[in-house]
C-alpha cells in the first residue's frame, strides 16, 4: 500500500528537549492501513518505505491515541530537505508489513 499525501511537522510535547519530530497521516490513511491487519511491532508499529522531497528511508509509523498513525522525520531528512517543525511536507509512505 502506497499513499500520498501533504503534512505539519511537529515536535512530540512529551520529549521536547530531544526535538522528536514527527508528521501525522491522514485520519482516513490511517484507519485504512490500520484495516489492513498485517504483522505489528512493539508499541503497535508497522515498517514503512518514506519518501520526502528527494529524500528515502526506511522507519516505523506508529499508531497515536489521539492522532491514528504518527510518522518520526529524523534530522538528517529535516536538514537534506530544509525542513523545520511548521513546515508542510509532501509525503509518500509505501506499507512494508503486510
Amino acid at each position: 500500500m502506497e499513499v500520498h499525501f501533504d503534512a505539519e511537522l511537529w515536535i512530540w510535547e512529551a520529549r521536547r528537549t530531544d526535538a522528536w519530530t514527527f508528521v501525522t497521516l491522514p485520519r482516513d490513511i490511517s484507519e485504512e492501513i490500520r484495516e489492513l491487519g498485517g504483522p505489528r511491532r512493539g508499541f503497535g508499529s508497522m515498517r514503512v518505505h518514506v519518501r520526502i522531497g528527494a529524500t528515502t528511508w526506511r522507519t516505523s509509523i506508529f499508531p497515536d491515541s489521539t492522532r491514528g498513525y504518527v510518522l518520526p522525520v529524523k534530522r538528517a531528512v529535516r536538514k537534506a530537505e530544509n525542513l523545520d517543525p511548521g513546515d508542510t511536507a509532501r509525503v509518500t509512505v509505501t506499507v512494508l508489513d503486510l
